[in-house]
């Protein structure tokens, strides 16, 4: 088997998919499934020889495929049909459905780094505090109320920041240990833009880095006025805690189980957390 397709139902249909990779030339079995099954059909492919598994979805799908290859002989291949598709996004794959099967059929192959947390691997990043919370009641409203994902992130973004408390977190690194009171641990799998017009995009997925960023202690309003400077580039010392060339961190506290997000999905993990990168770990198809 050379290649296989995996495509999460919610995303789009198996006869247009279908369609694009043949015009494109590719074979094999396509498959529609749930998303939370992707990294379980990933795996099944990549034991029974597929040396190309391509994985249409957000970046939630690809971050699940990413899960069982990562280390891996197999490759991934990347239909981007979400909403924001950040990782395809920042590897530069087309986000036309046509474009992307074209590309995938070209066969260029890279390593890239992914990171990992407890042993889940994110393609993109983690956090803790404001922002897992904003997805919990965001996801909350979408199954409860039909909300679109913006208009329930919205609403979420405004009753979190109302009633958030600052998390007591415990850093542990190379450098040192030091404990911290913040209302959001950013980590991504290397380093992000943080000023517009390119905020939240990467220029390396290969730099084998960690990006934590720490917010400091602040309330509402500051909190906003920090994420405000940041934004247009003139982010003070006060703001936030940069920890640059990081490799791995640990992350303790005194609760029995942390809220944290892992590529945009929420997940309960018993502290200590554990990050690391891992350099070159991830096969993709990309330009």
């Amino acid at each position: 088997m050379d290649a296989a397709t995996i495509i999460n139902r919610n995303k789009a249909d198996r006869e247009t998919v279908e369609q694009a990779l043949r015009a494109a030339g590719i074979e094999g079995p396509v498959e529609l499934v749930e998303g939370r099954r992707i990294a379980e059909r990933a795996q099944a492919f990549a034991e029974q020889g597929a040396k190309s598994i391509i994985v249409g979805g957000g970046d939630g799908s690809v971050s699940a495929a990413a899960q069982p290859l990562a280390g891996s002989s197999a490759v991934l291949g990347i239909l981007p049909l979400g909403t924001l598709n950040h990782f395809a996004r920042d590897l530069g794959i087309p986000p036309e459905l046509e474009k992307a099967a074209e590309l995938i059929a070209s066969g260029r192959t890279r390593a890239v780094d992914v990171a990992e947390v407890n042993g889940r691997v994110f393609v993109n990043n983690s956090a803790i505090g404001l922002y897992p919370l904003m997805v919990v009641d965001r996801e909350s409203q979408q199954h409860r109320l039909g909300r679109s994902k913006r208009l329930a992130m919205l609403v979420a973004s405004l009753r979190t920041l109302s009633r958030f408390h600052d998390q007591r977190l415990t850093l542990t690194s190379g450098d040192g240990r030091s404990a911290i009171d913040t209302p959001l641990l950013f980590v991504g799998n290397n380093d992000y833009r943080l000023a517009l017009p390119a905020a939240g995009q990467r220029d390396s997925l290969d730099d084998g880095k960690l990006c934590v960023l720490v917010m400091r202690k602040k309330g509402v309003p500051g909190f906003l006025a920090a994420t405000l400077r940041a934004l247009v580039g003139l982010a003070r010392e006060d703001d936030m805690i940069r920890m640059d060339a990081m490799s791995e961190l640990r992350v303790d506290s005194r609760r029995p189980a942390m809220t944290l997000s892992v590529d945009g999905e929420t997940c309960r993990m018993k502290p200590p957390l554990d990050y690391r990168i891992r350099p070159g770990a991830l096969k993709v198809i990309a330009p």
